[in-house]
């Protein structure tokens, strides 16, 4: 019962997070501003769970289970409520400020429950039914976006969250009950600050490179990502030196956690180019609307939910090594299919290949996971929940910036070599393809370097000699 109010909650929070990404055109038109500001409603969501999620191990430690699910929904419908009714965009990005704080907690906080109080031989199957929630909200995202954006005001995006997010918060506070074990760790200040502006300044970097609207060699680029880095280096630092650190850097000694942790970064770099590139092509190149474009996601979606359960039953019973080999070789297949679609790939192909390579994702996202937690004793479980949740928006964010820039520089190459051979609106649609092409090869390259890691994948036994050694007593 924990666990599926808690399910709920995580459910309409990252459903919220795709929502907005096709409103953006009617937002801009509505309150009157341009796409550098409202990128700002995506960046800005970003860069708050980017900077939240590594403070979630010590709030998580700190405080109750019950005080902080409802405290992170209570955030969430508040912002909710305040975007749907804002007048302008400042009050709109406060909304999407407060609805990022909330979802930012989610997600770890339900992690750390289901290793809390799920025995290691069932968490895969666990882990598969919370798969289902962050697989198939994103993937319905676009289209449900896309069908209520066609028909009603962007508002109703909000306002047809609010009456769940509400339920859920009734639901919680009859039904949840405190699992997981408080103790009173202290803050160290500096760690906060440090860690507030190196993964803000790298997911900021990172996002501006990506939209486009500054190159590389930008101050608006460089500085971020420079003042980022250098804090991130002292922030480390400071973690390996204080008695109680912020984030448990000690996690990296576990070297299946290690190694999960590179793959799950890699496999995010890879799904966020799909979900990029894709849509990108069907409207520029091939002239589909916002709402077929976001419908070839759908079926993706909808197998990566089926899939989610039964991959964890898999894991519960085989372990993670195989799938992630079996998955990673799926998703670089697909990848390299992408690369070469062209005006004549169909409709429907460009969906069956989207549908592989979630197929190859849900096989190893949540198993891998769970296999790099398993290996830690519980009371670095907070942490390990952290740093992966963490990385994983940080790698979210360079991948796009990369992919971005790959795909750039890829079309202006082409547009180079070939100008004037054809007419202009020709070009541009062959230069977009030959741009697509270099960013899908670079994400099939690193995907194969994933699949390569994922042979030294181990069943994780850390996390069993603890659970062994605690029953004994």
């Amino acid at each position: 019962m924990v666990v599926i109010v808690m399910i709920l909650g995580v459910f309409v929070a990252i459903l919220n997070e795709t929502l907005l990404n096709v409103a953006l055109t009617k937002i801009m038109n509505d309150i009157g501003i341009l796409p550098s500001t409202a990128q700002w409603l995506s960046t800005g969501y970003l860069l708050v769970i980017g900077v939240l999620i590594p403070v979630t191990a010590f709030l998580i430690q700190r405080y109750t289970t019950r005080g902080l699910f409802l405290s992170a929904m209570g955030l969430f419908t508040v912002g909710t409520f305040i975007a749907a009714v804002a007048p302008g965009f400042a009050t709109l990005l406060a909304g999407r400020v407060l609805q990022a704080a909330g979802t930012g907690l989610l997600f770890p906080l339900l992690t750390n429950v289901v290793f809390s109080i799920v025995p290691i031989e069932k968490r895969g199957s666990a882990m598969g039914t919370i798969g289902i929630v962050i697989t198939f909200a994103p993937a319905i995202g676009p289209t449900l976006s896309g069908l209520i954006v066609e028909h009603y005001s962007w508002r109703v995006l909000f306002y047809s969250v609010l009456p769940i997010a509400l339920f859920v918060i009734a639901f919680a506070s009859a039904k949840l009950k405190n699992v997981t074990e408080t103790s009173r760790p202290k803050i160290d200040l500096l760690s906060l600050v440090l860690s507030t502006i190196g993964f803000g300044g790298i997911v900021y970097g990172f996002s501006g490179a990506s939209e486009g609207s500054a190159g590389w060699a930008s101050a608006e680029v460089l500085g971020p990502l420079i003042v980022g880095a250098v804090s991130l280096v002292l922030f480390t630092w400071r973690q390996l030196v204080i008695p109680e650190p912020l984030l448990e850097l000690k996690t990296f000694q576990y070297s299946i956690f290690r190694l999960s942790t590179v793959i799950m970064m890699i496999v995010m770099m890879a799904m966020f180019s799909a979900m990029m590139l894709l849509p990108i092509f069907l409207q520029n190149a091939l002239g589909y609307s916002p709402l077929e474009a976001g419908l070839v996601m759908l079926p993706g979606g909808i197998v990566m939910g089926i899939m989610s359960p039964i991959t964890g039953r898999l894991f519960d019973k085989f372990g993670a090594k195989w799938l992630a080999v079996i998955g990673l070789a799926l998703i670089a297949n697909t990848l390299w299919q992408f690369a070469f679609i062209s005006l004549s790939t169909s409709y429907a192909a460009i969906m069956v290949l989207n549908t592989l390579l979630m197929l190859g994702i849900s096989m190893l996202m949540m198993p891998v996971m769970t296999n790099a937690l398993n290996e830690l004793p519980p009371h670095l479980y907070p942490h390990g929940t952290a740093i992966i949740g963490t990385l994983q928006q940080v790698a979210g964010a360079v991948g796009t910036a990369l992919l971005v820039t790959i795909m750039t520089n890829g079309s202006k190459k082409y547009l180079d070599s070939a100008a004037g051979s054809k007419d202009e609106a020709t070009l541009q649609i062959l230069s977009m393809m030959a741009g697509m092409k270099s960013a899908f090869l670079l994400a099939f390259g690193l995907v194969i370097c994933a699949w390569l890691v994922s042979f030294f994948l181990k069943a994780a036994m850390a996390g069993k000699r603890m659970e062994g050694r605690m029953s004994a007593h």
